[in-house]
C-alpha cells in the first residue's frame, strides 16, 4: 500500500550510524522533494555512502528515523524496496554475460516473462546508446559503458526512487556527460533521484537542491544558487604576467577585499571572494578597488573576472579545506564500505 506523503521524497531525522568508534552518520537530517535530482555533496569519508545505505534499507540506523515515501525504513523495510534503486560506486552487472543477457537475466529476476524481459533490455540498450554493444561481454565494456549498463540495470522496473552513488567516479568527462544525459532523462520520467557526488560541477549542473555534508552531517542546504548567494557576492579571478609577483598581489588583494585568497595550482593565478553579502554592484565597486590598489603596487594583470562564487568555494568557506582531498581512495573512506556484512 503506498502512502499519501506531502511531497516529500525522504524525511531523514537526526539519522546516527557509528561502526566501532567511527560515526558515519552524526544526527544527519534530509528532506528531498519528490521528482527531482537531490545532491548530497562532501568530500571522502562524509558519510554520503552511509547515508544512502540507510535510506535504501541496506543498513540499520542506531537513532533517528527515516521515510522514503512515508514508509518507515526500518519497520516498512519491504515497501520501501519495492519503490527505489540503487546503483553503487562500482558496477553491479556480471563481466562474463554480454549486457544484453545480464539486463534479460535481471529482468526475469524482477518477475518479467522472458519476451518481456528481452524487449525491455532491447529499450534500455537503445535509449542508453549500447544496442552496438548488446552482444558482446561487459568485459569488453570502456568504464562509461559499464556505468550507463549499471543505471539501466537500475531501472529495469522503473523505480519512484533512485540512489546514485557516485555514478561518475573515475570516468572521462565524455562519459561523465552521458551519464548526466541519462539522469536527466530519468527525471524527466517521474524518478526522484537522490546523487551523493564528490564533484562539485556535477552537483551544480544536475541537482535542483543540495544538501553539503560533512563529519555525517548536513552544514548547508539550498539550491546550488542559494549555497553561492550564501557565502558573498561574488569571486574576483586574476591572471597575473609574471608568477613571480604572486605573494604580493595575494597580499593587496587579501587587503583589499578583506578576505583571504584562494590557493591554486597554476602559479599566474589568483582568486579571492569578494567579501560580504552585499548587491552586485557592491561587489563590482569592491573588486574595481581592489584592481586600482594591484595598479598602484606594479602588478601586471593579464586577465580579470568577477564571477558568481563556484560550489567548490562555497564547500572551502564552510569547512575550511576543498571537497576534495588529495590522495583519498573512495574505497577506503567511507565506512560503509566496509560494512556490508551488516546488510545481510
Amino acid at each position: 500500500m503506498r502512502k499519501r506523503t506531502t511531497g516529500l521524497a525522504i524525511e531523514a531525522t537526526s539519522l546516527v550510524k557509528s561502526f566501532g568508534a567511527t560515526r558515519a552518520l552524526d544526527g544527519i537530517d534530509l528532506q528531498v522533494p519528490e521528482g527531482m535530482v537531490y545532491g548530497l555533496l562532501g568530500p571522502n569519508g562524509a558519510g554520503k555512502t552511509t547515508a544512502v545505505r540507510v535510506l535504501a534499507t541496506l543498513l540499520r540506523p542506531d537513532h533517528g528515523q527515516a521515510r522514503v515515501f512515508g514508509h518507515d525504513v526500518v519497520r516498512e523495510a519491504d515497501v520501501v524496496r519495492s519503490r527505489v534503486s540503487l546503483t553503487g560506486q562500482y558496477a553491479s552487472v556480471d563481466e562474463d554475460l554480454t549486457g544484453m543477457e545480464n539486463l534479460v537475466l535481471l529482468g526475469r529476476l524482477l518477475g518479467h516473462r522472458k519476451p518481456a524481459a528481452r524487449e525491455r533490455a532491447e529499450q534500455l540498450l537503445s535509449a542508453f546508446g549500447l544496442s552496438d554493444a548488446a552482444d558482446r561481454q561487459v568485459k569488453k565494456y570502456s568504464g562509461g559503458m559499464r556505468r550507463r549498463l549499471d543505471i539501466a540495470a537500475s531501472i529495469l522496473n522503473t523505480p519512484d526512487l533512485l540512489f546514485l552513488d557516485e555514478p561518475t567516479s573515475g570516468l572521462d568527462p565524455r562519459s561523465r556527460s552521458q551519464v548526466w544525459d541519462i539522469v536527466r532523462a530519468v527525471v524527466g520520467h517521474g524518478t526522484t533521484v537522490l546523487l551523493t557526488t564528490q564533484y562539485l560541477d556535477e552537483a551544480d549542473r544536475l541537482s535542483g537542491r543540495i544538501a553539503v555534508v560533512d563529519h555525517g552531517r548536513v552544514i548547508a542546504e539550498g539550491t546550488p544558487g542559494e549555497l553561492k548567494s550564501s557565502i558573498g557576492a561574488g569571486t574576483v579571478h586574476l591572471r597575473l604576467r609574471d608568477p613571480q609577483q604572486r605573494p604580493e598581489a595575494e597580499r593587496v588583494l587579501a587587503h583589499a577585499l578583506g578576505e583571504l585568497v584562494q590557493q591554486e595550482a597554476d602559479p599566474v593565478l589568483v582568486t579571492a571572494r569578494v567579501s560580504g553579502h552585499g548587491t552586485d554592484v557592491e561587489a563590482s565597486e569592491q573588486a574595481a578597488r581592489a584592481l586600482a590598489e594591484l595598479a598602484l603596487a606594479g602588478i601586471v594583470i593579464d586577465d580579470f573576472s568577477l564571477g558568481q562564487p563556484s560550489l567548490d568555494e562555497v564547500f572551502l568557506a564552510l569547512t575550511d579545506r576543498p571537497a576534495v582531498p588529495a590522495n583519498t581512495d573512495p574505497a577506503t573512506t567511507d565506512p560503509a564500505n566496509h560494512e556490508m556484512e551488516v546488510a545481510a
